[in-house]
């Protein structure tokens, strides 16, 4: 097989959360009586951690005691109500079935907060996950490397044997500072033409494929 450990995105990669981070973004901009935000509007401020998501939905220049509180909001809300219209995409679940049957470590780094992150993964994915990492307190976010490389520590994993899978600018150049290969994939919050400008050398379009992608032989 190619690799012998996948270490997945979490929004947009294996779980569509679009739903319920739309749901989490507007119930924070309700209690402080702002307007709310579209799907589409909340899909493209995704991807840098919910600190810059808090912040893109309240517009430039807001005021930091605004984004502060609003940012608390949402959290304490998303923590409470992170399952809310959230769902594997279709195919995922049997794609990481497979790669585990086949001897791959199967892993996830993002920019969710730690807590619903593990959460959300046991909830859909139980064993079929080895790793989560989700945002902490003093660690950037990605494209920070530093999860990804203690990812292939616990796991025991070098880097020539690791791939990094995600759907989005911030994926791809988690790859390139971690040192390990890269698969966007075009199915979940930015189109295939986004990822070809933002530098995308291998994308796939089902999960099916990535599962094939991911153990052919080199």
């Amino acid at each position: 097989m190619r690799y012998k450990l996948a270490i997945f995105d979490l929004d947009g990669t294996v779980l569509n959360t679009i739903g319920g981070l739309t749901h989490a973004v507007n119930a924070a901009l309700a209690m402080n009586g702002l307007p709310e935000r579209s799907r589409d509007e909340v899909q493209a401020m995704v991807g840098n951690g919910t600190r810059k998501l808090i912040e893109r939905a309240l517009g430039e220049n807001a005021d930091p005691a605004l984004i502060a509180k609003v940012y608390s909001d949402y959290q304490q809300y998303y923590a409470d109500n992170c399952s809310y219209d959230t769902f594997p995409y279709d195919g995922v679940p049997e794609m990481l079935r497979a790669l585990n049957d086949a001897g791959v470590k199967c892993a996830v780094v993002t920019n969710k907060p730690d807590l619903p992150a593990r959460k959300l993964i046991e909830e859909h994915f139980g064993t079929l996950i080895a790793v989560t990492h989700g945002n902490v307190p003093d660690v950037p976010v990605k494209p920070d490397p530093t999860f990804v490389f203690m990812t292939m520590k616990e796991l025991g994993v070098s880097s020539e044997d690791a791939v990094y899978i995600g759907d989005s600018d911030v994926d791809i150049r988690t790859a390139a500072a971690s040192g390990i290969d890269c698969i966007s994939v075009d199915w979940g919050f930015r189109t295939h033409g986004f990822l070809v400008d933002n530098g995308a050398k291998v994308i796939c379009s089902a999960p099916s494929g990535l599962a094939e992608m991911l153990l052919q032989q080199p």
